[in-house]
């Protein structure tokens, strides 16, 4: 039987090639865990750990996606199943690498990127592992048609994220990439925490888990829960307002944000949570990419950024977002920013909009006061395909200032003062 579909790319090449520099053809390879052997004298050997690699042996595995049917072996995942999603999710990648305003023709852009990364991050075999504790059965041909039927999991809950597209071009080192690239955050559960266990990562529905994507060297999307921006003073571990991920749900492009420029310490704390998150592998243009954390004066976990590193800048973040709609056919319908429906008891749930119409003033105070007059993260909230000014006048940055309430680091100090905090 041919060979050309049993060496199984994870991490498909043409997005391994987003991360070198130009000119340039091999990554420096890290293997986190690496294998231990015996020689012929019995003598325990640990195998090299940094290599020079090029994208072709990778993020590769032999056979991860081979089936075994009735003794006859198949290959039709690979060559059929990922070979559409990876060609879609190539397309797909660029347009939102380069997404700008005033906006270009989408397309089908985000639906393709959204299966794309939503099969990636089942894909791995970090994925396939956690696959496999969730269905209680290590039959490979099982776990596999399962992934093939989860593909959508993660799109509806995406999809209600607010978007921000980051940029690194001002940072002498750039983003690297894992074996496990749609990566999770939460700062509230350390790679120690057990929400980490083995292949196991905090749910993207839990209120305070961020998704980060990058998309280039120089490009990382990250999306946040809605209800995150909009009140981070509840717990991260908490659900988010419906999260039933099998569902349908509406995307605005002219909220994502862009114009965020990351700092040198930025693009280390990002480093450093890919690199944590990863499964086994992580590769870089530069060797000394893949140490982030030799150059960080805190590896706390809670501490990133402030506590805010992913944040999207909530000062972009408007009331409201129920959406209605009517039909040729004289019907309608209605979703709110959730992705409820008016027959739905918790629709427009009233219990939410009051807390959030309190905290989400109270963030933007935070927030302006942490990063000044000048926007980090800007949008169309109007729809009149024109972005955001980049700085706030004096007068709006201090209507902001004056809402603000304790900051994340002050209420962290309180916690660890009365023995509360966790690390």
């Amino acid at each position: 039987m041919t060979n050309e579909f049993r060496n199984n790319h994870y991490v498909p090449e043409w997005y391994q090639q987003r991360f070198l520099l130009p000119g340039d053809t091999q990554f420096h390879y890290l293997n986190l865990k690496p294998d231990v052997f015996l020689d012929s004298r019995g003598v325990r050997h640990v195998d090299r750990v940094l290599k020079r690699r090029g994208p072709d042996a990778c993020f590769m595995e032999r056979d991860l996606y081979t089936r075994k049917l009735s003794g006859i072996t198949s290959t039709e995942i690979e060559k059929r199943f990922f070979g559409e999603i990876d060609t879609k999710g190539k397309s797909a990648v660029e347009y939102f690498n380069d997404f700008s305003y005033p906006l270009k023709s989408w397309g089908d852009s985000l639906r393709r990127l959204l299966i794309y990364m939503s099969t990636q991050k089942l894909r791995t075999p970090k994925g396939l592992e956690w696959l496999s504790t969730k269905t209680q059965t290590s039959d490979k041909d099982w776990n596999l048609r399962q992934m093939i039927r989860m593909r959508d999991l993660h799109a509806a809950i995406w999809m209600e994220c607010v978007w921000l597209i980051a940029d690194a071009s001002q940072s002498k080192t750039k983003f690297i990439v894992s074996d496990h690239p749609v990566t999770v955050y939460n700062r509230r559960c350390s790679p120690k925490s057990d929400w980490c266990r083995g292949a196991s990562d905090p749910d993207i529905w839990l209120q305070g888990t961020h998704t980060i994507f990058p998309l280039s060297i120089d490009k990382i999307l990250i999306l946040t829960n809605l209800s995150w921006v909009r009140n981070p003073y509840q717990s991260e571990v908490g659900l988010r307002p419906n999260p039933n991920p099998w569902r349908n749900a509406i995307f605005k492009y002219t909220e994502v944000q862009t114009e965020r420029h990351l700092t040198e310490q930025e693009v280390l704390e990002i480093n450093y949570i890919i690199k944590k998150r990863a499964h086994r592998y992580i590769a870089a243009a530069k060797e000394e990419w893949l140490y982030p954390e030799a150059n960080l004066p805190s590896n706390q976990w809670h501490s990133f950024g402030g506590g805010y590193l992913l944040m999207p800048d909530p000062r972009s973040i408007h009331w409201g977002g129920t959406i209605m709609w009517g039909n040729n056919d004289g019907t309608g319908g209605a979703m709110d920013e959730y992705g409820r429906h008016p027959w739905e008891p918790d629709f427009e749930e009233k219990a939410i909009q009051e807390r959030e119409y309190k905290t989400l003033p109270w963030f933007k105070g935070e927030f302006a006061a942490m990063a000044g007059p000048f926007r980090r993260g800007r949008s169309d909230p109007t729809s009149m395909n024109k972005i955001e000014p980049e700085r706030d006048d004096n007068e709006y940055h201090q209507h902001h200032l004056s809402l603000r309430r304790k900051t994340y680091k002050e209420r962290k100090a309180e916690e660890v003062r009365r023995g509360l905090t966790q690390d």
